[in-house]
């Protein structure tokens, strides 16, 4: 198993994605979230064809955060079916690696 893990989700609105964003953030559960968008999707929903705007959130978190993590998006988030994919990170260089360790540890406050 690798040291890290990006998780993505994606919400309806650059607002909500900013609230994520920072509350992850701020409870030490991501060290980073990138928000890129709008990004148009595509999908079936209740038996329809919908498409939407909607904003990603890419997040670096440790492995071993990764359930208390998808736990918290699953609890918080708006849809009633969130996207959370779950991807490890193979590598990394160590200067970002130490940097992720550092963000991710509620100790160093």
């Amino acid at each position: 198993m690798s040291e890290f893990v990006e998780i993505t989700t994606t919400l309806e609105n650059e607002p909500d994605a900013q609230r994520l964003a920072r509350a992850l953030v701020e409870q030490r559960l991501a060290a980073c979230v990138q928000i890129t968008g709008p990004i148009q999707s595509v999908y079936r929903w209740q038996h329809a064809i919908q498409q939407s705007a909607e904003f990603r959130c890419t997040l670096k978190t440790r492995s071993d955060l990764k359930s208390a993590v998808v736990q918290w998006i699953e609890t918080h988030h708006p849809y009633d079916v969130p996207e959370v994919l779950v991807v490890d990170i193979q590598d990394c260089s160590e200067g970002y690696a130490q940097w992720l360790r550092s963000e991710l540890d509620a100790s160093s406050e």
